[in-house]
């Protein structure tokens, strides 16, 4: 089963961003190559659902991040080598034959330009090709016992192969003759194009490994573990926004028996940023990365979908409340797949009268408790929801976000804690910011 998650979720959680601003994914995006640009944003748009393959990755990441290992081959090689190996046309093929009639055209055909293209691209495979097996001797040892080393096994295989021999032992930086160009390019591009491609791929995902392992390093990320879905559990520990500086971080830890969190807390308090901070770190957690925490592991989800930015559909004619009844619709359609989420909506029923949100508020988290293979985050301003549901449910942690009064200013502690909180300093911050004598006196 795939994850699954829509752009409403990307959007909140800033995985993308909009073009030309920070992100996620472009905290992330530090590879060397653009094959290794490309595999990233695969990453980023289809996380892992299997907690296999995401401790492997996870695992691999890992080995490079505490080698702290460099790129070990020269980027600028690669653009040559994808110029090359894109151009399978027969009638490029150059003639071994030089000194025959037709070789003789073949080279006047053959513009100045294109026999370059062949030149560098063959130079260029001969040096990565080389490289490579360098970079393979050198980590052989450390690698054996790792999640990487069947990928090393088949590129020691593919390196392997005969036919690519002589360009191991080739002199780097040498200059060919038209006689050996040719049959080196008959050789490459028209006999194992296929094994350099699969070497390429190879070589494009260790320069993501790479990337996100010096990210990991640099920011001090952990590794997340993840373990099977068969139980909804979370275990979070100082976790925080990675594009907030010098965020506050917090602890959280989810079991089937407290399957839904009920948050409450002033405005400005840091409900939205923690939600946030949670849906990103399960984001990156299944797709095998390090993530902003100082522990954590997670039953593996089917999938996240997050309410946080929800707006206005007014193309459609929709109100905000439409909107967010819409948007709970989609998840308990997704949810009733038999599939394994974590959902956040933050400030649930916004958009309607304090009476039916207050109904609304009760009755929605109350069915989710009783969904035991999801998880859920459910933040509100309506306090008196949540005291309800203590008397009806005993699957629901109930946090806040503290605030406390100083000299009648709000300060937050931006620090989650247990139980309920009624703090209410929308009337506070208005006085305080003089607006009402701005209107009266002018």
């Amino acid at each position: 089963m795939l994850f699954e998650t829509d752009k409403q979720t990307l959007d909140d959680l800033n995985i993308f961003g909009k073009p030309g601003s920070d992100s996620i994914y472009t905290l992330f995006n530090n590879t060397h190559t653009r094959g290794g640009a490309g595999i990233l944003e695969q990453m980023f748009l289809y996380p892992l659902a299997g907690a296999a393959a995401i401790n492997a990755r996870s695992e691999t990441i890992r080995f490079f991040a505490a080698g702290n290992m460099p790129f070990p081959l020269s980027s600028a090689l690669f653009d040559s080598i994808e110029l090359y190996l894109e151009n399978d046309d027969e009638r490029t093929r150059l003639s071994p034959e030089k000194e025959t009639m037709a070789g003789k055209l073949q080279q006047l055909i053959a513009t100045d330009h294109q026999y370059k293209l062949i030149s560098n691209g063959i130079a260029a495979i001969a040096e990565v090709l080389q490289q490579l097996r360098s970079f393979i001797n050198s980590i052989s040892p450390a690698v054996t016992a790792t999640a990487f080393a069947p990928v090393v096994q088949e590129m020691n295989e593919l390196l392997a192969d005969a036919g690519l021999e002589p360009l191991l032992q080739l002199k780097v930086k040498s200059k060919l003759s038209y006689a050996q160009t040719a049959r080196f390019d008959d050789l490459l591009r028209f006999n194992k194009a296929s094994v350099l491609r699969r070497l390429l791929f190879h070589l494009y995902h260790l320069d993501v490994y790479i990337a996100v392992a010096g990210i990991a390093r640099k920011h001090d990320f952990v590794f997340p573990e993840a373990t099977g879905n068969d139980q909804a559990s979370l275990y979070l520990e100082e976790v925080y926004h990675p594009q907030v500086a010098n965020a506050v971080p917090n602890t959280l830890h989810m079991t089937p028996g407290n399957n839904v969190v009920f948050l409450t807390g002033a405005n400005m308090a840091g409900k939205s940023t923690f939600m946030k901070s949670l849906g990103i770190a399960l984001y990156l957690a299944h797709m095998g990365f390090p993530v902003p925490a100082r522990k954590m592991t997670f039953s593996v989800r089917n999938g996240i979908f997050t309410t946080i930015n929800l707006a206005d559909d007014l193309s459609m004619g929709n109100s905000h409340f439409y909107a967010e009844v819409l948007r709970l619709k989609k998840v308990a359609q997704e949810m009733v797949l038999s599939k394994n989420l974590f959902i956040i909506f933050d400030e649930l029923f916004r958009g309607t009268n304090v009476k039916d949100a207050y109904e609304a508020t009760i009755a929605i988290t109350e069915a989710f408790a009783t969904r035991r293979n999801c998880m859920f985050v459910v933040s509100t301003h309506i306090v008196e929801a949540g005291e309800v549901l203590k008397e009806r449910c005993k699957g629901i942690l109930f946090n806040y976000m503290p605030t406390t009064m100083r000299n009648n200013v709000p300060v937050y502690t931006y620090r989650l804690a247990p139980g309920i909180t009624a703090d209410r300093h929308g009337m506070v911050i208005i006085n305080n910011e003089g607006i009402l004598d701005i209107i009266n006196n002018g």
